[in-house]
């Protein structure tokens, strides 16, 4: 009779136990619309509150999560540029996987990520507004404009960098180096008499 109720018991705890497993999966498992009329994308332009991760690869891929289609949001590309944007209160989430990408251009709130490194022969990235960036860059020559309230934290090396930013934006490019470093800062306060008479 023992082992009969224990049996009853084991059956039961397992069967919760199965029954939490599976709606655990069905309620975290996140909707990927996959664009397969994307090809030769050598720019994207992210605008709105969007999180976009890049890659390299042999092919181009633009992987869409979250339910793209029941969202405010537009995915399109045109003559090799792709643009993006969202302007809803949860960022859309897009991982762009290209093998001929030169340039990202951010806007508003958008944030973009590098997945692995990204190998290039020439990389230009331009940020505005309050955007943000993260990149692992491999590049022979690379181009950073930062603008606004935006801010960038690079990695990687370069054998030329060309780095523009204004006063307001956030540069962090310690963990970067390059052979030809070229700096542009714009509307910086003018150094005072007192301040010269420091150095």
């Amino acid at each position: 009779m023992k082992t009969t109720i224990f049996s009853i018991i084991t059956m039961f705890v397992v069967t919760l136990g199965i029954a939490n497993s599976t709606y655990a999966a069905t309620a975290n498992n996140t909707t990927v619309t996959i664009l397969n009329n994307v090809s030769a994308i050598n720019k994207i332009e992210v605008h709105g509150n969007v999180q976009l991760f890049i890659s390299d690869g042999a092919t181009d891929q633009v992987k869409v999560y979250n339910k793209y289609y029941s969202e405010s949001a537009l995915v399109q590309s045109s003559n090799g540029v792709l643009r993006i944007s969202s302007y809803n209160n949860e960022k859309l989430v897009v991982w762009v996987t290209a093998n001929d990408l030169r340039s990202v251009s951010a806007y508003d709130n958008s944030e973009v990520r590098s997945f692995g490194d990204i190998s290039k022969i020439e990389f230009n990235v331009d940020l505005h507004n309050t955007a943000s960036a993260k990149l692992n860059l491999d590049a022979y020559s690379a181009t950073v404009n930062v603008s606004d309230h935006a801010k960038v934290d690079l990695s990687g090396n370069a054998d030329e960098f060309n780095l523009s930013h204004n006063f307001a934006a956030s540069v962090n490019n310690y963990n970067f180096s390059a052979v030809h470093f070229t700096e542009k800062k714009v509307n910086f306060p003018a150094a005072s008499n007192d301040d010269m008479a420091g150095i």
